[in-house]
């Protein structure tokens, strides 16, 4: 009876707000619980620009926030603006799944959203820069510099600048001039001595001269190249009158379709890397997506502008700050001394879990261990690898990689591993977005040392982080296996947080090598015990997951979910979450960016909790928990809850079974959710607000890195008490 009543219930309250579409299918009413993708990145990368805005952040550290800050909103702009801007020429009807909203209504509301936001990054620029003055660092203009300042910026300018410009005016004898993705450009509007306008153009970035021109009289003091340009651009132009001048910047679409570039080429004998190679040179001579300038310009030119470079003046947008702020990382060069305007030093920490003059593969034979980016370091892994390399007894070491450093550790053992005699295949994902070229040279690398490559898996990108070795044994074989949530990337193990599991189970062995053979024959798995694997059984697996938490939930028991993640975009999975809140599930989200859903709304989403953190380091792990206390089910993965990972890419999530491991990991979700520091609390509107307590101050990853620290330091106090 109890169980019907509960039933009874949760159905009325599920039919309160949901109605039937013409299909016959269920829908939630006005779409109270979802937001749209591209605002709700918007909103993740305005909780970045206010670490910029942020008095408790260290002042050399916000310039950072402020050039990340930019440099996200370009890729947004290439990307999801590019993106949308090829589906409103395909369909301009379609609408997107959440808030019914069309190509050309997301990409209003991203401009609007996007010059609303301009304001606010100028005010916290202007703070910055009003900051750095008493540290001895300071931006200036002509207003400001004295006559022999003055005198002496124009010597410079005309001996070791105009020099190297190559200045020409928009006619129809020279009509075309393509402006470069993300490059500056001086543009000024023209009238010549019979009364016509023109428009004529400067580049402002060349190998030559440098972007910041200090003032010999002022050390600290500088000045942008740009500026100093477009300041005596008259000098460039001097036949004609100049009635405006502003500094531009080009925004280009790099929305390139590498997952299906190949589906209409059937000669078998094109090489796969030299297709990407040219697909990708497309990239640079794309539409443009956005215009930036740094001055108010009369209507004129703005049309003439927009016309020529081919987009609507509602695609320009007026910047109160510099348009690279990249030079903010140049600045702090100049601050390195004073200690104090940067974050106290912390370097990765050796896992205690571990001894790195013993064998790590036998170590890990005989229990799991779970390594904790940055703040524990990557070395036991890079020893693993090594060691795997020169063991007589391995026979093979497979490897997925999507991004890899520069000079990588990693590569450089693969190929010493191949050198051996080992078999190495390694899945090498050519289309990793602006990673292609690198990812293209790499594989030559391979390929050259004797390894077996795999490019990619059709219209599957393969985001999974798999690494499996094969050893002989008296028995047979065995497997060791690492899978991590992030990629294989000494550089970004110090700046991401990310999990990576060492196990020698030999059941997700056997899983991962069947996912291996899959790739070799160009096919995906279809079936799954244990791991969880896109694009077959990861989404149906995970809504499953929530079908247990929703069952016991209606019959009484404790039920629990809580996830991890970077992005929740994927409807279903949002969907089967609502239903899960509605029946009485509790659920903790930790969504990093982008998310769709609405915690809070009565009746619908009350049961979730939606926090974002955004702090030194980049969050990037993601964990999956369902259920409590012995029932309780935990896997890390390389997946984000998007359609895009769940069902169109090749993704991975393992299990945890070891129970010092699960412990980890629970306590790593746990801090993070407790996060109050970098921690923002998503609200019933969609808004983000500080986590107001009357408790300590908690900054997750400052705890976890003091964790390293501390265990390390009492690991080798027991080591030397044993000795």
């Amino acid at each position: 009876m109890l169980l019907q009543w509960l039933k009874s219930v949760f159905k009325q309250r599920y039919m309160a707000n949901v109605t039937k579409n013409k299909k016959g299918d269920f829908k939630m009413k006005n779409n109270l619980c979802f937001d749209n993708r591209e605002l709700s990145w918007l909103k993740f990368n305005e909780r970045v620009l206010n670490e910029a805005g942020n008095p408790e952040v260290p002042l050399a550290e916000r310039l950072s926030f402020a050039a990340i800050y930019q440099s996200n909103l370009d890729e947004f702009y290439m990307v999801r603006v590019g993106f949308l801007t090829d589906r409103q020429k395909i369909n301009k009807d379609e609408k997107e799944n959440k808030t019914d909203m069309t190509p050309k209504e997301q990409i209003n509301a991203i401009l609007k959203r996007t010059k609303e936001l301009e304001v606010k990054k100028a005010r916290i620029y202007e703070q910055l820069m009003g900051e750095l003055e008493p540290q001895g660092i300071r931006l200036i203009n002509f207003n400001k510099l004295s006559k022999e300042e003055g005198e002496g910026l124009e010597k410079y300018f005309n001996h070791h600048i105009a020099p190297f410009l190559s200045p020409m005016i928009i006619s129809k004898q020279q009509s075309f001039l393509f402006f470069n993705n993300k490059t500056l450009y001086a543009i000024v509007l023209l009238q010549t001595a019979k009364g016509k306008t023109k428009i004529g153009v400067v580049p402002c970035e060349n190998s030559v001269f440098k972007r910041l021109i200090e003032i010999p009289t002022r050390p600290g003091t500088f000045m942008l190249c740009e500026e100093l340009i477009l300041h005596f651009v008259y000098k460039l132009f001097a036949k004609h009158t100049i009635s405006e001048k502003t500094v531009i910047r080009v925004t280009r679409n790099a929305d390139i379709d590498t997952e299906n570039f190949n589906d209409d080429n059937n000669d078998d004998n094109i090489d796969y890397r030299d297709m990407m190679g040219k697909l990708i040179k497309k990239r640079t001579r794309l539409n443009p997506v956005r215009v930036e300038i740094t001055r108010d310009i009369d209507d004129k030119l703005k049309s003439e502008i927009a016309k020529y470079i081919g987009v609507s003046e509602k695609h320009i947008i007026k910047s109160g700050t510099p348009l690279d702020l990249s030079f903010g990382f140049l600045l702090q060069n100049y601050l390195r001394e004073k200690t104090n305007l940067f974050y106290k030093k912390r370097t990765p920490r050796l896992t205690p879990e571990l001894n790195m003059k013993e064998s790590i593969i036998q170590q890990v034979q005989k229990k799991d261990v779970l390594l904790s980016y940055p703040f524990e370091s990557i070395k036991p892994f890079l020893a693993m690898l090594h060691e795997a390399a020169e063991d007589e007894s391995v026979v093979s070491i497979k490897l997925t990689l999507y991004r890899v450093a520069e000079r990588s550790k990693i590569i450089e053992t693969l190929i010493e591993a191949a050198e051996n005699g080992k078999e190495v295949v390694v899945m090498v994902e050519l289309r990793a977005r602006f990673d292609e070229e690198n990812n293209i040279e790499i594989s030559r690398m391979l390929e050259d040392a004797g390894c077996r490559i795999i490019y990619g898996l059709g219209k599957y990108k393969v985001h999974s982080k798999l690494c499996l070795i094969t050893k002989s044994t008296d028995e047979g074989f065995s497997y060791i296996t690492q899978i991590g949530t992030g990629n294989y990337n000494e550089k970004t193990t110090k700046q991401y947080t990310d999990l990576s599991l060492l196990t020698a189970n030999q059941e997700i062995g056997a899983e991962v090598a069947k996912v291996f053979n899959a790739l070799l024959f160009g096919e995906t798995i279809e079936e799954t015990e244990h791991l969880l694997v896109a694009p077959k059984t990861m989404q149906n697996k995970i809504i499953a997951l929530i079908n247990d938490e929703i069952n016991k939930a209606l019959a009484g028991k404790s039920a629990y979910i809580g996830i991890k993640i970077n992005s929740l975009t994927d409807k279903d999975i949002i969907d089967k979450m609502i239903e899960a809140s509605k029946a009485g599930v509790h659920i903790d989200l930790i969504v990093r960016g982008i998310c769709c859903l609405k915690p809070g709304i009565e009746g619908i989403t009350d049961n979730i909790n939606i926090i974002s953190i955004v702090g030194r380091f980049l969050e990037h792990s993601r964990i999956y928990r369902f259920g409590t206390g012995d029932e309780e089910k935990i896997y890390i993965s390389s997946a984000d809850f998007m359609t895009r990972n769940t069902l169109k890419r090749v993704e991975v999530a393992s299990p945890i079974y070891d129970e010092a491991v699960r412990s980890k990991i629970r306590h790593i979700f746990d801090v993070a959710l407790s996060d109050n520091v970098k921690g923002k609390r998503m609200m019933s509107d969609g808004t983000y607000s500080d986590i107001i307590t009357q408790g300590e101050k908690i900054n997750s990853q400052e705890i976890f890195y003091q964790e390293a620290y501390d265990a390390e330091v009492n690991n080798e106090s027991e080591r030397k008490q044993i000795k």
